[in-house]
Parts: C-alpha cells; structure tokens; sequence
C-alpha cells in the first residue's frame, strides 16, 4: 500500500486558536466613572487582595468591560470610583457629580436616592428632579448614563415599609432613562435577590455573590452579553428556618444594625463623615 508521508496527521489541530476562551466583544466605553453610595463602593464584598477593602459590583463590571477591551486588543478601561457609603443624592450630586465630569467620563454610572428613601420625610419626586437634571447635565457631555433601580424589599419587615416610596422612585426612573437615552440596572427585577444569602447581616448591603450577580445585571442594562447566562437564577432553596432561631437573628440585627444606624440619625451623623473615594482617579484597570 502507498504512504503519503506529507499528510498531516489526523489529531493534529487545524486550528490555532482552538481551546481559547474569547470574551463577547466589547462595549463603545474607555473611560467608566462611578458615583453614588454604599451600594457601588460595594459594601461588603471584600476585595481578595485586601480584605479591609471593598469590592463591589462596579468594580466587577469595570473588570469585566476591561477584559472585554483587552481581548479585543485595545487599552484597559479607565475606571474611578467615587461613590462613598451614606451620602443622600444632594451630597452625590454635589460633591462626585462635578468631579466625576472633569475626567471626561464615555461612562457614568449614577445610582443614589436609597439613603434618601430611608427617611419619612423625604420628597420622592424632587429626588427624581434631581437625578433628571443630572442626567441631562451628563448627556450634555456625550456620555452613556448607567441609573439604577431600588431593591424590591417586600421580605423585609422593616426596610419593607420604603417599598412604596422606592416603587415611584423607580417608575420616575425608567421615565428618565427614556426621555434622555440612560441606560438601566434593573435591580428590583433580579429574582436572585429575594435569597436572603444574598444579603449581608446588616439586610441593607449585598453579599460577595449578590454584588457579582448585579455586575451581570449591569451589563445586561448596558446592553451587553452578560459573562454568565446563569447571573440572575435562583438558588436552591433551603429548608424553612425555626422560628427561634428566626426571632434570635431578627434581635441580633436590631442591635447590631439598626440600633447604630438610629443613633447615626439621631446625632446627625453619617457612616460616610470622614471618608474619600476608594478610586478618586482614572485608574487602568487590568
């Protein structure tokens, strides 16, 4: 029998870019800035270089956008993070807004309002006006605008009764988005986020998987392939907890929580006095 000793051999792998892993393409953004609360400098997940740091769910979508742009072949994202735990929008808008727009942002992401919320008195509409000029003020620029809803807390005894209050909130947001072309992360549908393992002790601030899985949602709201198509499923469920042990959690978390957070209100005081931007400069981010 004939041999053709110049046929390649059959497990020989046509092609060269076989086995690689390619992320989805990238968006249209290289310089991501973030302001807001606790809630996007990413209380608590903790950053695994450095525990006494935190992480968050915009650090994860930066990340994310970053690789994206790499693997494509071109520069890592600039990213900053401005967002500082318990600042109410006037201070958001105020203080972060001005300086998040001399680095000349592609990108903003402006989530606030939750602090407000929290308070009786608060006047949900004028928050809204609020946010509506801000936005305007940020498209002006040419910038792509990121807004947020509120968490839907109807399993929440007590963070429960703002449930109203965060439903108009949110409905005057999806107006905004739409009159002026924002994009939204649509907190208040994640269905993954009516597992209490996705919450934190204090049941106000996400887990370390409640802040990846809103990372997904984000890129979801920008309009992006999210990395995990699984990002928003449920997990499974665990049996019911006894009602002792029920009534036990509930007293340690009025103590340890929501005793503090009162006594804050009553002093006039915030968790945030005192503290700075984790990332108050266009980083690369690798």
């Amino acid at each position: 029998m004939d041999h053709d000793d110049t046929a390649p051999a059959t497990d020989a792998p046509t092609d060269p870019s076989e086995g690689t892993v390619h992320l989805p393409a990238p968006g249209p953004w290289a310089r991501y800035v973030a302001v807001g609360d606790s809630f996007t400098e990413g209380l608590w997940d903790a950053e695994p270089a450095d525990p006494a740091q935190c992480r968050g769910w915009a650090d994860l979508l930066a990340r994310s956008l970053s690789h994206r742009r790499i693997d494509s072949g071109q520069d890592p994202l600039l990213y900053a993070n401005l967002a500082i735990r318990g600042k109410q929008i006037r201070s958001i808008l105020g203080d972060q807004l001005p300086v998040a727009l001399e680095m000349k942002p592609d990108l903003v992401s402006l989530i606030g309002g939750g602090n407000d919320i929290l308070r009786p008195s608060v006047d949900v509409d004028q928050v809204a006006r609020s946010i509506e000029d801000a936005v305007v003020r940020i498209r002006e620029t040419g910038a792509d605008v990121l807004l947020g809803t509120g968490f839907d807390a109807s399993d929440s005894p007590l963070v429960g009764m703002t449930r109203g209050r965060t439903g108009i909130l949110n409905a005057h947001l999806w107006s905004i988005a739409q009159r002026h072309g924002a994009h939204v992360l649509d907190l208040w549908g994640m269905r993954s986020l009516h597992d209490w393992r996705m919450w934190a002790d204090d049941r106000i601030h996400l887990t370390t998987d409640g802040h990846r899985r809103v990372a997904e949602a984000a890129l979801v709201g920008l309009g992006q392939a999210p990395d995990d198509a699984a990002w928003d499923d449920p997990l499974t469920p665990l049996p019911p907890v006894p009602r002792i042990e029920w009534v036990r959690e509930n007293a340690h978390w009025l103590r340890e929580h929501v005793g503090p957070w009162a006594s804050r209100r009553l002093r006039r005081r915030s968790s945030g006095d005192s503290r700075t931007a984790k990332y108050p400069e266009l980083t690369p981010f690798a």
